[in-house]
């Protein structure tokens, strides 16, 4: 497995993989796949150029399987904290470290910007293995939000986290 930050060149293969990730984990997402469907593959493009956004990949045989994406905060007083978005493995390649090895990516991309202290990150409440994850990465919970997301007639909380670097 080969993990490294996603460029233009990579527009088309997490296009892929983000639309299969929304439609298959809606709950994991602020955005939904019918928002993002027909959105132009240009738009993909900016968002893997966009500063202070570093969208990370996990690739195996060559194939796209996993993403997740550090944001860096522009605003003077918010620049010590980053926050982790956008964290999907394809449900094949689950429980085979790429979510934990895509989060070590992630948190060694913020140690090595200057000045990030913090970085936080949202999920889905009812999704333990996740919340495992990123326990186990010292990540530790701060809060939760009730009905954070509405799919349909469905609510799902989410929980607040932060990991102090």
């Amino acid at each position: 497995m080969e993990i490294r930050l996603l460029t233009v060149a990579d527009a088309v293969v997490y296009r892929k993989l983000r639309l299969e990730g929304l439609q298959s984990n809606p709950e994991a997402f602020g955005s939904s796949f019918e928002e993002e469907k027909d959105m132009p593959p240009g738009l993909f493009e900016k968002r893997l150029e966009a500063r202070y956004s570093y969208t990370l990949g996990a690739f195996a045989q060559g194939e796209l399987i996993g993403v997740a994406t550090l944001l860096r905060e522009s605003k003077v007083k918010l620049q010590h904290k980053a926050s982790v978005f956008a964290v999907y493995v394809s449900p094949q390649k689950r429980g085979l470290g790429v979510g934990k090895a895509l989060m070590l990516a992630v948190i060694n991309k913020a140690q090595l910007l200057d000045g990030i202290e913090q970085i936080n990150l949202t999920v889905v409440s009812s999704n333990l293995s996740a919340k495992r994850l990123y326990a186990s990465l010292g990540f530790e919970l701060f809060g939760t939000e009730r009905k954070a997301l509405k799919i349909t007639q469905q609510y799902f909380d989410e929980d607040y986290m932060v990991l102090f670097l």
